[in-house]
């Protein structure tokens, strides 16, 4: 309900405001000094008669007690459609690149919506190719699923996510909405100066809410993107690739509004509120009968603990789990992806056939065993093992080389043009290997290249320089 309140104390980013009508809903917004500062809040909670508490969702400088408030009598609204795209935003959908203002006619739609209904729910499942080889073999994404990939700092999650975003708008006649939550603003930068290089900026939406701005803009930097995103789907009926780095911190900025709110801690000092603030962002990912919002998030692990509350909350909402390694990572194998711990409930012969799903199987059975030998191999060498061992190592090395891959928009840094790899030559790269077609091969072949033939050119070319 639309009307005046008076703001009763300013604590950091909690405002106390006493309505002079109605109490407004809970999560309806409120401006605070609509004459002066102008400070958007979100009711948060009813406090008594008359009385209720907002977190804000700018700097509360400015601010004192007895300004006027006014009372929107809805939730936070932002731009959306055709108008927003190839924009840098923030949390608010305010204009935060170097164009023009938007149109004052651009609709506007809520950040809070209900999930769709599950009768409307597309049954069949799409698969999506990235053109990444581990991640199309081990860890498929259906269009409408929804993958996170878990890791420490500094193991290449932003760039593993910025690849998706070059392969989404190369492969796909769609859009891509990126969430920058807690991101620094030099990150921001360079993915507005990445996507115009690229030539992809005009599909693609950057929403942004920096780590400097208040918890409640963190908070709430994903529902925004996801609503420019629910819009492309159910109204202009396209698919959406929705990227998000960093969901963690999406669970941090919760625990933060939690603790001002005088909320006590659960577990680890996370909010009580964790696993429904997550499930209700998460659950309004999904595809409908016209179009889908796929989705891929950036994890960060703090502390590289996978028991962690907050990475066990937005893990159950996965269909594929993508796995970092710092191990991986310190052996120059990128994309550092884990492919024992990389998971997807995709990967079923019924979804991805029985060649696949068996090529899957065999590689992970065989880096398994790989693994179990590693700490013999360290304390005796591999001579100690005896033939069929040494051979199986060999094709575990060969097939964890041939996984590697450069990427397009790391290509500037490696000095080698980007590779994308269908899944059928994936699966059949795998499958040779496997075989002991490449038994005689040079490691090196397989490093950092497409396909199976390039590694052929590239062994070819090593033997005639050798001769």
């Amino acid at each position: 309900m639309s009307g005046l309140a008076r703001i009763t104390a300013v604590r950091g980013p909690v405002v106390d405001m006493a309505s002079e009508e109605a109490l407004p809903a809970i999560h309806d917004a409120v401006i605070a000094d609509p004459e002066g500062a102008a400070v958007l809040c979100e009711v948060q909670a009813h406090l008594g008669e008359g009385y209720f508490r907002a977190i804000a969702l700018e700097p509360t400088q400015g601010l004192s007690r007895l300004m006027r408030a006014r009372m929107t009598g809805a939730p936070i609204t932002v731009p959306v459609g055709t108008s927003v795209l190839g924009r840098l935003l923030d949390v608010q959908g305010r204009v935060g690149d170097d164009g023009p203002e938007l149109a004052g006619d651009t609709p506007r739609r809520a950040i809070h919506q209900p999930p769709p209904a599950f009768a409307s729910q597309r049954a069949d499942v799409q698969l999506f190719s990235t053109g990444i080889k581990v991640l199309d073999l081990l860890a498929p994404l259906a269009q409408g699923g929804k993958a996170a990939m878990f890791g420490g700092a500094g193991v290449g999650k932003t760039v593993l996510v910025t690849e998706m975003i070059h392969a989404m708008v190369a492969g796909y006649d769609g859009i891509s909405v990126f969430a920058g939550i807690g991101e620094r603003s030099r990150e921001g930068h360079e993915m507005l100066h990445d996507m115009r290089n690229y030539g992809v900026l005009d599909r693609t939406v950057l929403v942004y809410g920096q780590m400097n701005e208040p918890p409640g803009a963190r908070w709430r930097v994903p529902l925004t993107a996801l609503s420019i995103a629910e819009h492309v789907r159910d109204v202009e009926g396209r698919n959406v690739l929705l990227l998000m780095d960093n969901v963690f911190r999406f669970v941090q900025a919760g625990a933060e509004v939690s603790g001002l709110l005088g909320r006590m801690p659960s577990r680890v000092g996370y909010q009580p509120t964790l696993a429904s603030e997550v499930a209700d962002l998460q659950e309004r990912i999904s595809s409908t009968g016209r179009a889908a919002v796929t989705a891929i998030e950036a994890v960060y692990v703090p502390a590289d603990d996978f028991t962690d509350p907050a990475v066990s909350a937005i893990s159950a909402h996965m269909d594929s789990t993508v796995v970092l390694s710092r191990q991986l990572a310190a052996e120059g194998i990128y994309p550092a992806i884990d492919p024992i711990a990389t998971t997807s409930v995709l990967l079923d012969p019924l979804v991805v056939g029985v060649e696949h799903a068996r090529v899957a199987g065999r590689l992970r059975e065989l880096i398994e065993h790989y693994r179990e030998l590693r700490d013999v191999i360290a304390l005796l060498g591999v001579e100690e093992l005896g033939r069929e061992e040494r051979l199986l190592v060999g094709r575990a090395r060969r097939l964890q080389r041939f996984l590697t891959q450069p990427f397009f928009v790391a290509s500037a840094y490696t000095g080698m043009p980007g590779r994308s790899v269908p899944v059928a030559e994936t699966v059949a790269g795998c499958a040779a290997i496997l075989a002991g077609e490449c038994d005689a091969w040079d490691e090196s072949s397989l490093y950092m290249i497409g396909n199976l033939d390039e590694a052929r050119a590239k062994e070819a070319s090593r033997q005639g320089v050798s001769a």
